[in-house]
């Protein structure tokens, strides 16, 4: 079978026997490529893997479904909980990253991966569920309510989808971007205008330290910063806007479970009811042969990438 695994520090296609094992087989059907795998591309962070933590695809008896790319270790109380995202067990079992992802035919994977995708959601277009539970996610631990003021720093895929969820929530959403085709899709998905007036929530999705800077400036005083991009550069902390203001910054890292509720079961949700959203945000689709090509256009923002697919 053909997967797209880190040669030389590119994403290149190669063919591998098909996986066997324990584990539930999964044909996929489309798998993003995100802003993680291309640092992790440059910083030879991939290991002898398969690339691809946002996927979807059919199990064996046609069901189409989404999946999620990580678990803990299920016995520790961080996983009892429902923060198994917190296990120390789960950085060595992160599909695409730490064992084989989904940009492959098909792959193998725990049962408990397996996100049943709502009728009416297309699975061509369900790898979006994964970075819409890292939305879902992170507005859950700030306890976002409708009628909240949100501002997102950042018009990529994460920016995307927070706005989305935000607007799904009752919260006017303004987005902070800087191409052309962010600010489309953002103006697509009911952005309000960004004004000037303190935001109650200001979300960082960009990752940076300039965005973070631009958010605490924008927040209200005792408003919340929440901080959704990776900082893959390190951090410079905006600290005279934060004590001043005491604004109370809340980190998030992917996606966990609340009581029997799963973010990535609320993610497949949201993506049913905003039938919308694919066609704003998924900018390029490329078979799978075409990987080096995908990848290449999702590193250039300034032409247009927003979300690059490939579909196996």
């Amino acid at each position: 079978m053909r997967a797209v695994r880190c040669v030389d520090g590119r994403a290149k296609v190669v063919d591998l026997a098909a996986p066997a094992g324990e584990g539930v087989r999964i044909k996929t059907a489309s798998a993003g490529v995100c802003g993680s795998d291309l640092h992790m591309l440059d910083l030879g962070m991939l290991g002898p893997y398969t690339i691809g933590h946002e996927f979807a695809g059919w199990l064996e008896d046609g069901r189409p479904v989404a999946v999620e790319p990580l678990h803990g270790c299920g016995d520790c109380d961080l996983c009892r909980t429902g923060d198994y995202n917190r296990c120390p067990a789960n950085l060595a079992d992160i599909a695409g990253i730490s064992r084989d992802g989904g940009m492959a035919d098909e792959v193998l994977m725990w049962p408990e991966a397996v996100v049943p995708l709502p009728t009416g959601v297309d699975v061509r277009d369900a790898c979006l569920v994964e970075p819409i539970a890292i939305a879902v996610h992170g507005f859950r631990m700030i306890g976002l309510r409708g009628g909240m003021r949100v501002a997102v720093i950042g018009g990529g895929t994460i920016g995307q989808t927070a706005l989305a969820v935000a607007r799904l929530t009752g919260c006017e959403t303004a987005v902070s971007a800087r191409h052309d085709a962010q600010k489309e899709a953002a103006a697509r998905l009911g952005a309000a205008p960004l004004t000037d007036e303190p935001y109650d929530v200001v979300v960082d999705a960009a990752g940076t330290s300039s965005a973070l800077a631009d958010a605490a400036a924008r927040c209200r005083p005792g408003g919340t910063m929440l901080l959704l991009g990776t900082y893959w550069a390190g951090m410079e902390l905006p600290a005279m806007d934060v004590c001043v203001k005491e604004i109370r910054i809340v980190p998030s890292m992917t996606y966990g479970r609340s009581g029997p509720g799963r973010d990535v079961d609320t993610a497949a949700g949201v993506l049913a009811q905003l039938p919308e959203l694919p066609a704003a945000i998924i900018t390029h689709r490329f078979p799978l042969d075409a990987a080096p090509e995908a990848f290449a256009t999702a590193a250039d923002r300034a032409a247009g990438a927003i979300k690059v697919v490939l579909e196996p």
